[in-house]
């Protein structure tokens, strides 16, 4: 039989005038990536490579089963044209049905066995916001797009922490109204389930923060810790799954306490990214839960402040890139 190459991991542009260009051709260079194409325009992509002093070659593609062949020589790009040609750091939402267009085309061939992952460069969610785009952000979309009624579920990773926030967009003023016993139940199960299927785990311990500072104390700081994740993580545990809490979140972190966990249930956004981040912001991959497709983004923003410059780290990039391979890999296995 004739040797198949492994489908190539698809990389989304994010927002043009960010960072998106520059650490794709810096993965690329990186040298220790899986194969990867890009969705740009070869063009824009080359203008924007060299003027942050990049000087890589760029391999145009038709399709992305000619990208593996493609990758010793260059960076493949399936090319894709955007309306404006917008400077670095100047977003235009006259881009953002281009960019939204992206995601749709990589999540549309990591579902036909074209792509073996999703990997996306970091979007400007405010510029889509006032395109019309209707979506928080990444995984409310890309939960849309994979069908099947998939509610996503947002997992942080790095060699040092891994995090799942059970609230993930949501203001902070609203989150005890969101927070139910039925949506912790749920988000815990799926990253059960992924921690044993994406990351090799036979038995993942789960450990969850309370809500609140001391995790209530009692009921003596809010009520939601007792009324509503404790009941939740009890009919977790009956379940089989193997989860602490609630624990509280100012004694979560530390080394001895981590070691004790294979993933961190926080209540919201921030109570999960701020650790992870400060623990390993360059090393950190955002990894989208319960989804029929691989994906994983770097754990940063568009950067618009040092766009076109060449300072941009591609390092987060790098770690989703080979993640993603590693859970396609698995999950083929």
């Amino acid at each position: 039989m004739a040797y198949r190459p492994r489908p190539p991991l698809a990389l989304t542009p994010g927002e043009p005038a960010g960072i998106g260009a520059e650490i794709a051709a810096m993965a690329w260079r990186d040298g220790t990536v899986p194969p990867f194409y890009t969705i740009d325009d070869p063009d824009r992509l080359r203008r924007r490579t060299r003027a942050a002093g990049l000087d890589i070659p760029v391999a145009p593609i038709g399709r992305p089963a000619e990208a593996p062949a493609a990758f010793a020589a260059g960076l493949p790009v399936l090319a894709r044209a955007f309306p404006v040609d917008c400077p670095p750091g100047a977003p235009d939402p006259a881009n953002a049905a281009a960019v939204a267009a992206a995601i749709e085309e990589a999540v549309a061939a990591a579902l036909a066995g074209e792509a073996s992952a999703v990997v996306t460069a970091p979007i400007h969610k405010h510029t889509l916001r006032r395109a019309g785009f209707p979506h928080p952000g990444h995984t409310e979309f890309l939960a849309e797009l994979a069908g099947g009624g998939a509610r996503p579920v947002m997992m942080l990773a790095s060699d040092a922490l891994r995090v799942v926030p059970v609230t993930i967009h949501e203001a902070l003023r609203d989150v005890p109204d969101l927070l139910t016993a039925d949506l912790v139940v749920e988000t815990a199960r799926t990253a059960a389930a992924a921690l044993r299927r994406d990351f090799g785990i036979a038995r993942p311990r789960l450990a969850a923060a309370g809500l609140n500072p001391h995790a209530g104390e009692s009921g003596s700081i809010g009520r939601e810790d007792a009324a509503v994740v404790a009941p939740a993580l009890a009919a977790l545990r009956a379940e089989g799954i193997d989860i602490a809490g609630p624990l509280a979140a100012d004694s979560m972190f530390h080394p001895a306490a981590r070691a004790r966990y294979d993933a961190a249930l926080c209540m919201y956004h921030d109570q999960a990214l701020i650790p992870v981040k400060t623990l390993d912001f360059h090393g950190a991959v955002n990894v989208t839960l319960g989804l029929p497709v691989v994906r994983t983004s770097p754990d940063h923003g568009t950067a618009l402040d040092i766009a076109g410059t060449g300072r941009a780290d591609p390092r987060s990039l790098v770690a989703a890139l080979r993640l993603a391979d590693a859970i396609a890999r698995r999950r083929a296995a």
